[in-house]
């Protein structure tokens, strides 16, 4: 049965002075069921950072309008764009005389296949219903200790140097970039994209089970509702977007005529 997608993107600048995060939700231009779902948390001083994840955005969005299945895969074009949003942030420091940088988090859905890239800690889950299937694993010193089991997952929670990131764009060296794809898609799936300010307050499973009681629109709303509550006046940039995958309603027939 064919699918369809209920889709939503929301931000709420936290207790920051800046908002320097950007989130996009892209159809295809020419239709086809493809779209694309972008996340860039920026960093870098006074609007630096707001340019750095704006530019991830552009550049993404340009290479999705000349994206064609058949001469490209979909981990090609969200790996190229990444490299290229780091090359042109890379460039812009000796424009803007800043320093700026960006993660990037990236999913593109296609009828029955779904990709997805990353940089940074900016994150993407999938889930079935309200269970947990997938969360892409964070370019930061505090996961990288969690993988050596030298800390636990409360203790990275709190950890004084959870902020500190392995790989961006727009640094010295070419970011570190993990993708993945799957085909099992069916009615009742769900995608997650979301920035540290949002995902640094909740479980896996607390997010799955938001999202499969709510429509998009509310899930977005409930989920920067109590990342602002437990934030308790130090929160960051959130953003988010969530795409849930149903079926597609049935057609009625036409009714016969005489």
């Amino acid at each position: 049965m064919a699918l369809t997608i209920d889709a939503c993107i929301a931000q709420h600048q936290g207790d920051r002075k800046e908002q320097q995060d950007r989130v996009a939700i892209l159809p295809h231009p020419r239709g086809g069921g493809v779209v694309l779902a972008v996340v860039a948390d920026g960093m870098g001083g006074h609007t630096g950072g707001a340019l750095a994840a704006q530019q991830v955005i552009h550049t993404a969005r340009n290479n999705l309008e000349h994206f064609s299945a058949s001469t490209e895969t979909a981990g090609d074009m969200l790996e190229a764009s990444i490299n290229e949003a780091h090359m042109l942030i890379k460039a812009s420091r000796f424009i803007n005389e800043k320093d700026p940088h960006s993660t990037a988090v990236m999913l593109l859905l296609q009828p029955g296949k779904v990709t997805w890239a990353h940089s940074g800690d900016s994150r993407f889950y999938r889930f079935r219903g309200d269970q947990p299937r997938f969360r892409s694993s964070d370019h930061s010193y505090v996961e990288q200790l969690l993988r050596q089991g030298r800390i636990t997952a409360e203790q990275a929670l709190v950890h004084p140097n959870r902020n500190i990131l392995l790989t961006s764009l727009g640094g010295g060296d070419l970011p570190r970039i993990e993708t993945g794809s799957d085909s099992d898609l069916q009615a009742g799936d769900s995608f997650l994209l979301c920035s540290d300010g949002l995902w640094a307050y909740f479980s896996d499973a607390e997010l799955g089970g938001v999202i499969a009681a709510h429509s998009a629109r509310e899930a977005t709303d409930v989920l920067i509702r109590r990342a602002r509550e437990r934030a308790r006046g130090e929160g960051d940039n959130i953003s988010v977007a969530i795409l849930k995958l149903h079926d597609a309603p049935q057609k009625k027939p036409s009714p016969a005529v005489n």
